[in-house]
C-alpha cells in the first residue's frame, strides 16, 4: 500500500512538472508569435514611409533636413535589435513622422493630393494594428514573465533556463501623442 502511495505521490510530481513544463513553452511561444506580429505591422510601417517621404518631397522641396531625419530614424527602427533599442528608435520615428505631417500642413495641393491620402489612411491604418499588436505581445510576455517568477512554477523555469521577456513599451509622451494624421 505505502509503494502505491509513493508511486501516486511521484506521477502527480511528474504530471505537475511535465504541466508547468509545457505551460512555460507555450507562454513563450505565444510571446514570440505576438512579437513577429508585431514586427510584421513595424515592416510595413518602414515600407510605406518612403513612398510618403517622396509624395511630400515633391511639394516641399526644401525640407531637405526633415526628409534626412525621417530617413536616417526609419533606417535605425529597421536596425534595431534589442527590445529598449528597438522602442527607443519607434519613438523616434514616431516623431519625425509627426513633424513630416506638421510641414504637410502647410501645402494646401499636398494636403489634397489622392496618394498623400492614401498614405496617410495606410499609415493610420498601420499605426493601429501597431498598437493592437503591441498589446497583445505585451500581454503575452507579461503572463510568461509572471509564471516565470511564480512559485513554484519557477522552480521549473529555473531548471530549464526560461528567462523573463521585456515588454515593448513606448514613450509616455509618445503614448498620449499619438501620430495625427488628419488633414
Amino acid at each position: 500500500m505505502t509503494l502505491y502511495i509513493v508511486l501516486f505521490v511521484i506521477l502527480v510530481f511528474v504530471l505537475w512538472f511535465a504541466g508547468t513544463f509545457n505551460s512555460l513553452v507555450k507562454k513563450k511561444n505565444r510571446g514570440k508569435e505576438a512579437w513577429a506580429d508585431i514586427d510584421v505591422q513595424l515592416k510595413r510601417r518602414y515600407n510605406l514611409i518612403p513612398n510618403l517621404v517622396q509624395t511630400v518631397k515633391g511639394y516641399a522641396t526644401h525640407e531637405r533636413e526633415l526628409f534626412q531625419k525621417v530617413t536616417e530614424a526609419r533606417a535605425k527602427a529597421m536596425g534595431a535589435q534589442e527590445m529598449k533599442e528597438k522602442a527607443q528608435a519607434e519613438n523616434m520615428l514616431t516623431n519625425t513622422l509627426k513633424s513630416l505631417f506638421a510641414v504637410a500642413e502647410n501645402y494646401p495641393d499636398l494636403k489634397a493630393s489622392q496618394n498623400f491620402l492614401e498614405l496617410q489612411k495606410e499609415l493610420r491604418d498601420t499605426e493601429d494594428k501597431i498598437q493592437a499588436a503591441r498589446r497583445f505581445y505585451n500581454s503575452n510576455v507579461r503572463d510568461l514573465n509572471i509564471k516565470i517568477e511564480s512559485v513554484p512554477s519557477n522552480v521549473v523555469a529555473k531548471i530549464f533556463n526560461f528567462k523573463k521577456m521585456e515588454l515593448f513599451e513606448i514613450e509616455e509622451a509618445a503614448a498620449r501623442e499619438t501620430p495625427k494624421v488628419k488633414f
